[in-house]
């Protein structure tokens, strides 16, 4: 529960107009030039945004299961179409209001906090969710625009933050920033009126049409702002220190290739960004493969030159180059090559014997049959070509090539599946398909995100191995049943089949993700509440030391001051905070208190009992041992009506304020952390929340995946969820370092989230490694 106040992201004050703002004639100046940008470029695409929100309201309603649902969707229709010409004015507004504020915005971040009442328990309620949904969807929108603005972004913060007079503004506050125009929409959409789900229609349509052209908008207000002479010069050149040995001249897109796949995976299961195939992995490929693509492409000792080359090299080099990898590999690991067959079939004889494979029906799972693999597919297909075509029958050497690659992709992809899990059935299922998507289309080894290859993840990634048994999500195994029964009822060349079977698992997969993403938020308002207790504990721990001074109360007294009146001060700075002036009384009242009970010959204090008496009470105490323990503290000697053992007996009894296993273990002090335990700590609080982990679970290196959703800089405490969003535990960042430190928790990156791209890494480092090459070039370092 918390108390019933509104978000802290939107102000109580009405729209405001820059002309009315107390600002300096020069910068308001500026403002209303880009206030006037922003206008005409936002202008458009809201309306292109309700164009396409209208035009999705009327799709449901056509696709209505019932008349009933059919008629809200009429409705929901029928009032954008009543207040529609009110949100873009409203919108506008509500950006120039957040320009006018801009120099207030120290205020706006802090806000006033309202006058503390007494506890009123009638003023607790549950959070709503309905304020929740929203919230969490425009922030990931605010979020995901964020990382994608890079440095413009940067600079525009920069320049903003000369305008304020004030350091630079990072994304969350910038005025005119990604977060400011999602909570500008927020109030812009409720002049609507419309159901939460519209609402949230609207957002995601809002960052299609909008949000993707906010990079643009962002480039022109840096060259407005330049010349308006607000930094000129400004540049960003981040420091990236050299390693021992790395070459200084490198390519910049070799650079920013690294740097992308070195981010940590922050996504949902199921929603990882693709790796590029072509770029990094297909760039190292054709390093070592020069003569695959034009003369000039690698002859140079760079591979980051070869690199670039290969970025513009046709799919045919780039296969060719595989095949060359492969028929090293077959040279080093002493396989004979094939002799060519009497008959080389053409691929419209391979594609029909696969199409009537497909329509075969799938075989029966027995117990102890071994699983078909890729070989046995072939086989079994040579078999029936055979009989048509005459024994000396066979592919050709770029089939049987398709045949070999897919075959170790599919064993790799089969070691990060658990072994029983429905998953190895449906990839099975899906051999046929995938195999005729391969030998029709040689782009599938080598085209970013082809539709064939991302159902594959989508499938091997609901029985991954990093998944825990909590993690299984029966209602995802029947979507994608559905999904690859229809690519084996219905495909037949056409690649868009493969696209709508995924699409329509990624739908699921978005869901899922939204559901975890609200039980996340509870989860980490939960940790943030412990984390609050925590460090209020800490400070009246504090307050207490400093009023001791290094006197020595009777060890009675000081288990009473240490334990109930530590809890007084406890709850007090949770509620009213340390700068107010209850705390201030409370710490007064702890050096009347040591004074009294430190001194020979002090007179009891009837008023300062009373105060002790009513905050324990407030604290959870009974009357009698409140009156007890108040008695006793307003005193320099024993009261003859208190009995020390019956009140020590219900002290040791009574579970202190947010005492529990956690707080135990954190009283342990850890021994001082080696310099790779320091340098991972360090790391660790650089992180961005939701970042995945993997945690090694046994000597055989099974890992799970853990999500890193919040953790406290102030007590280092890190909360994990599952990829259900559900609590998985809590440690320290401390702890989590060392683990790190050896080996045993490892942070995910974009590069190795995928499930299929992890299958393909491993797969080109087998033939690396089995043809006796190290890995080199970009390739080599989105493998490692």
């Amino acid at each position: 529960m918390s108390a019933n106040v509104g978000p802290t992201s939107r102000t109580s004050a009405g729209p405001r107009t820059l002309a009315g703002a107390a600002l300096p004639a020069r910068v308001r100046h500026v403002l209303e030039a880009v206030n006037t940008l922003a206008g005409q470029s936002l202008t458009t695409s809201l309306n292109l945004a309700l164009n396409e929100f209208e035009r999705q309201l009327f799709k449901q309603a056509d696709r209505a299961r019932s008349s009933q649902q059919q008629s809200e969707h009429f409705a929901e229709l029928q009032r954008l179409r009543q207040h529609r010409a009110d949100v873009v004015p409203r919108y506008l507004a509500g950006l120039e209001t957040s320009l006018a504020r801009l120099r207030e915005a120290a205020e706006v971040e802090k806000p006033e906090e309202p006058a503390q009442d007494p506890l009123q328990f009638q003023r607790l309620t549950l959070v709503e969710d309905t304020d929740l949904d929203r919230d969490i969807v425009l922030r990931e929108i605010g979020r995901r625009e964020a990382q994608r603005g890079g440095t413009p972004l940067l600079l525009l913060g920069q320049r903003f933050g000369v305008l304020a007079g004030r350091p630079a503004f990072d994304p969350e506050r910038l005025p005119i920033g990604p977060y400011a125009l999602c909570r500008v929409l927020r109030d812009a959409g409720e002049a609507l009126h419309m159901s939460l789900d519209s609402q949230l229609l609207l957002y995601r349509v809002f960052e299609r049409q909008v949000m993707e052209r906010y990079g643009e908008l962002v480039e022109r207000l840096n060259v407005l702002l330049t010349h308006e002479g607000i930094l000129p010069g400004l540049v960003y050149l981040p420091y990236r220190p050299r390693t021992q040995g790395q070459s200084r001249s490198r390519s910049p897109a070799a650079g920013s290739a690294g740097a992308v796949s070195q981010r940590p995976l922050t996504g949902w299961h199921g929603q990882a960004r693709p790796s590029a195939w072509s770029g990094a992995l297909m760039a190292g490929l054709a390093a070592r493969h020069p003569h695959a693509g034009s003369a000039d492409a690698a002859t140079g000792d760079e591979p980051a030159d070869a690199g670039a080359a290969a970025a513009d090299m046709p799919e045919q080099a780039v296969f060719a180059a595989l095949q060359n990898m492969l028929a090293d590999h077959r040279g080093f690991a002493g396989d004979a090559a094939p002799s060519p067959p009497g008959v080389i079939l053409p691929i419209d004889a391979v594609v029909n014997v696969l199409g009537a494979m497909q329509a075969l029906p799938a075989p029966g799972r027995n117990a102890g049959r071994p699983r078909r693999t890729v070989d046995d597919l072939r086989q079994a297909m040579l078999a029936r070509m055979r009989e048509s075509h005459g024994p000396d029958a066979g592919l050709s050497q770029e089939h049987n090539d398709t045949f070999d690659l897919l075959g170790m992709l599919y064993r790799e992809i089969g070691r990060e599946v658990h072994v029983d899990a429905p998953a190895q059935d449906l990839l099975e299922k899906l051999q046929v398909p995938v195999v005729r998507a391969a030998v029709q289309d040689r782009s599938f080894f080598v085209r970013d995100q082809h539709p064939a290859r991302e159902l594959l993840n989508s499938v091997a990634e609901s029985g991954a191995t990093w998944l825990a048994d909590d993690d299984a999500d029966p209602q995802l195994v029947l979507r994608l049943e559905q999904a690859v029964d229809k690519v084996v009822e219905e495909y037949d060349g056409d690649e868009t089949v493969f696209e709508r079977a995924n699409r329509e698992v990624q739908e699921h997969y978005r869901a899922q993700a939204h559901k975890a993403e609200v039980s996340e938020r509870r989860q980490i308002e939960a940790a943030r509440g412990r984390d609050r207790l925590e460090t209020a504990k800490q400070s009246a721990a504090v307050a207490i030391a400093a009023r001791l001074g290094g006197r020595k109360p009777p060890q009675f007294v000081q288990a009473l001051i240490n334990q109930a009146w530590a809890d007084v001060l406890t709850l007090t700075a949770l509620r009213h905070g340390e700068e107010s002036p209850e705390w201030q009384e409370r710490e007064k009242a702890t050096e009347r208190i040591i004074d009294i009970t430190c001194a020979a010959d002090a007179a009891p204090d009837p008023e300062l009992a009373a105060q002790i008496d009513t905050a324990l009470r407030q604290v959870g105490y009974h009357e009698d041992e409140a009156s007890a323990i108040a008695r006793r503290l307003s005193r320099s000697d024993e009261d003859e009506n208190t009995s020390r053992t019956e009140l020590t007996a219900k002290l040791k009894a009574r579970a202190r304020l947010g005492e529990g296993e956690q707080a135990e273990a954190r009283k342990v002090k850890p021994p001082p952390r080696t310099a790779a335990e320091q340098g991972c700590y360090e790391h660790l609080r650089t992180l961005p929340f939701g970042t995945w982990f993997e945690f090694v679970q046994n000597q055989q290196g099974d890992v799970r995946r853990q999500r890193l959703s919040w953790y406290s800089p102030v007590t280092d405490n890190a909360l994990f969820v599952n990829a259900r969003g559900h609590k998985v535990g809590e440690q320290s960042l401390d702890s989590l370092a060392r683990l790190m430190a050896h080996g045993q928790a490892r942070i995910v990156t974009e590069d190795k989230g995928r499930l299929i791209d992890r299958a393909w890494q491993a797969t080109l480092r087998a033939l690396r490694g089995l043809a006796g090459k190290p890995a080199d070039g970009a390739l080599g370092a989105a493998s490692a």
